[in-house]
Formats: structure tokens, C-alpha cells, sequence
């Protein structure tokens, strides 16, 4: 409620309700409130709340901030503070993602992509959101903002490994240093206070590899500095190149600079068949005809991919199936292979194989997690092989015909 004259502006503010653990990670004396916590728990809402008392509280021109990853998360914050005020309380500004509130105070969103950016202002109090994925310069930028005010922040997030900054902020927030404060919220405190459905996370738990299930529900850092297959998993996995004779296969096709690989697994799901090259298409389909064979084989159909497919297929080639990568399906296929590595149910051999999964990587994004090679490396070999996997997973059905009966039939 606002109320207004000529020399005074009065603000009634009742604050939402909030779960115990929200307002004890946040709502403290402590200047560095580190929160390392589940996906879903309810730290953004929270901490939208705590800018926005901070802001409520502060005087006219001052400023306070919300530091996201990148600008679209930043677009999505400011469209979440509009929708939690009362439309009288705020002045927006869509352009420059500000929200001038009633007392002068400015809520500012912004993108931690370019550090350089978020020098030269004194900011009273700031947000850093999804800090584990923001680069550490932008994190020294924003806290040069906060000297002359002595402003106080809240940095927040998944855990993504150990060798960020967020996750050795925390560290020294966890043992207790002057000024800072630290929380570490589960799923399952999510659970208990109503928040989130104990059978959604279970279901996340059997349907993603373990690592990534500790880190995105349970705020375990992985050792393996965010690789979905485990760095254990995949020395336990290595082989031999098996002298077996392959039972599928999986191919990715090059895109530009990449190789197009073949792999071959066997009826163990050994890796049996390597081949990496780089030719023209039509010398591709080639390659690919005369090392599978006719035996069943997944392949990368992605964009000139569908062209390639239905070459492959031609003369009756039905042993050719395609698979169209896009960020869900490829989601999917390397959670099945992260699975069969960390069980060990399948192997594959020392050299390029083993090095592009060792450096594969993964990341937790808006709409799910993202797989890829990092920046300049190549990824052939692991669809490759997610490929042969998910092909050899695929249940098999056989036809087969009885001697008839003497009884008869009836349709």
C-alpha cells in the first residue's frame, strides 16, 4: 500500500511468504550471502524479495542490481520483479531492464557477459544469479561497484564443479569468514517445505546420471568439472579394441572442420570398428556403405545429414535409420550414454575416443542441459558412440513361423 502527500511518501510492504531456509540464507546481517542450492528450490523468488526490500529501503537515485549469466535471463528477472509489484509501486523501462520504484530507487537487471560493462557505478545492493556459470571477472567487477557503498550481495546457484570462483567463494563463506554467511538447500528441504513433489525428484534421480542428479538436486560438486559421464566411469570403461564383429553402428556426419566418425560395437557392446576421415559427401556415403554393411546402423540425419541419409538408404537399405540432433533429443541420447558408462556396459578403447569424452562437458541452461565439446575441441567420436549405444538398446523383434496346428483358427 502507498500512501502519498506533499512532503512524504508512506509504504506498507508485507513480504511474501517464504520457507525457513529461504530466510535464513538470505535474509541476514551477513554483507556475502553464498547460497549453493537445488534447481526449483526457490532461491531466485527469494532472493527477488531481498532486492527488492534492499531497494524499498534505499533512497532516491540509488541504485540496486541483478546480475544474470546473459541477457535473456536478465530479460526473465525483470519480467518476474514487474510481476511481483504492484503496477503503481514502479516505473519501468524496458530498454535499459530498470524498474524506478516509488522512493527513487532503481532495480537495475543486467548481463554479466561483458564484465567491463559493470564498472564505474556505486551499487547499494546487488544479486548474482546462476553465479557458477558467470565468469569471475564479472563477479570483480561487480563487487569494485559495492566499495564506497558497502553494499551487500547475494550470489546464488547451481553447483558446477570445483574450479570456479562461485564454488571457492563459498568454500570460504562455509569456514566461516568475517562477513559472510552460507546455505546449502537441497531438493529434499524443498520437499519439506512443500515447495517441490518428492515424486518429481525421484524421477529426476532415475532418469539422470548420477553426477549430474548430485550437482543440479543435492549441491555436490562433481569432480569431474562438469563432464555428464564421470572421469572414473570412463577409465573403468577402457578395452581392448574388440576383434568381434559388430552388431550396430553409429555415425556422425562432419559438419565444416568436424570428421565424420563410424563406430562399431559388438554383441557385448565393445567398440570394434574406429573409423574417422574427412572426404566429400558423396565419397562419405561410400565409406559408410562399405564399412557397415548391412548391419543395423543410427546416423546423425541433422540438417545436409537428411540428404546423406537417403542416399545411404537407397537400394534397399533399410538397415539405415536416422536420428535428427536438436538440444533435447541430444539431451537424451548422452544421458543413455552417460548411463551405460557409469554402469559399465560398455567399452571402448585409449586414444581419441576416450580423450573427446573425457573433455565433453555439460552445462544447465533454461530449458534442460546443454551437451557439447568444449570451445575449439570436436565431439565426433562421443555421438558416435551415443549413436552405436542407443542403436544397440533398441529392442529387438523376431518373426518366426510354427509348423500349424491341427486345431483350427478363427479370426
Amino acid at each position: 500500500m502507498i500512501k502519498t502527500n506533499e512532503n512524504k511518501i508512506s509504504i506498507r510492504y508485507n513480504r511474501p511468504a517464504l520457507a525457513n531456509y529461504q530466510l535464513d540464507a538470505l535474509f541476514n546481517d551477513s554483507r556475502y550471502g553464498i547460497v549453493e542450492a537445488s534447481t526449483k528450490a526457490g532461491k531466485t523468488a527469494a532472493c527477488l524479495v531481498w532486492i527488492i526490500e534492499q531497494a524499498l529501503q534505499g533512497k532516491s537515485g540509488q541504485g540496486f542490481w541483478w546480475i544474470c549469466p546473459v541477457y535473456g535471463q536478465a530479460k526473465i528477472a525483470f519480467r518476474r520483479l514487474k510481476a511481483g509489484l504492484p503496477r503503481e509501486s514502479y516505473n519501468p523501462n524496458e530498454s535499459d531492464l530498470t524498474l524506478t520504484l516509488i522512493n527513487g530507487a532503481r532495480i537495475v537487471c543486467k548481463s554479466a557477459e561483458k564484465p567491463d560493462n559493470l564498472y564505474g557505478e556505486d551499487v547499494f545492493a546487488a544479486v548474482f544469479d546462476e553465479a557458477s556459470r558467470a565468469r569471475e571477472e564479472a563477479w570483480h567487477a561487480l563487487r569494485s561497484t559495492l566499495t564506497a557503498t558497502r553494499g551487500k550481495v547475494r550470489i546464488i546457484g547451481n553447483v558446477k564443479g570445483r574450479k570456479n570462483w562461485a564454488y571457492k567463494l563459498a568454500r570460504k563463506a562455509e569456514s566461516g569468514e568475517p562477513g559472510m554467511s552460507y546455505q546449502k538447500i537441497t531438493a529434499y528441504d524443498a520437499i519439506d517445505a512443500g515447495i517441490l513433489s518428492e515424486d518429481e525428484i525421484e524421477d529426476a534421480r532415475r532418469q539422470l546420471p548420477d553426477n549430474v542428479f548430485r550437482e543440479l538436486y543435492l549441491a555436490e560438486p562433481s569432480d569431474d568439472e562438469g563432464n555428464p559421464f564421470g572421469m572414473i566411469a570412463i577409465r573403468d570403461c577402457i578395452t581392448p579394441m574388440s576383434n568381434e564383429e559388430a552388431v550396430v553402428f553409429g555415425v556422425d556426419l562432419a559438419k565444416s572442420v568436424d570428421w565424420t566418425c563410424v563406430i562399431g560395437l559388438d554383441k557385448e557392446n565393445r567398440v570394434c570398428v574406429f573409423e574417422r576421415f574427412q572426404k566429400p559427401w558423396n565419397e562419405t556415403i561410400e565409406t559408410v556403405r562399405r564399412i557397415v554393411g548391412n548391419i543395423k546402423t543410427l546416423v546423425d540425419s541433422t540438417g545436409v545429414g537428411d540428404a546423406v541419409l537417403e542416399s545411404l538408404q537407397k537400394d534397399g537399405r533399410s538397415n539405415f535409420e536416422g536420428f535428427k540432433f536438436t538440444s533435447q533429443s541430444k539431451q537424451q541420447l548422452m544421458e543413455g550414454l552417460a548411463v551405460a558408462i557409469q554402469k559399465q556396459t560398455i567399452g571402448f578403447p585409449e586414444g581419441v575416443i576416450a580423450n573427446e569424452l573425457e573433455s565433453f562437458e555439460y552445462e544447465y541452461t533454461r530449458t534442460g542441459v546443454k551437451y557439447s565439446a568444449p570451445s575449439g575441441m570436436h565431439d565426433d567420436a562421443v555421438c558416435a558412440l551415443a549413436l552405436a549405444a542407443s542403436m544397440a538398446s533398441k529392442p529387438v523383434f523376431e518373426f518366426k513361423v510354427y509348423e500349424s496346428s491341427s486345431e483350427p483358427i478363427y479370426w
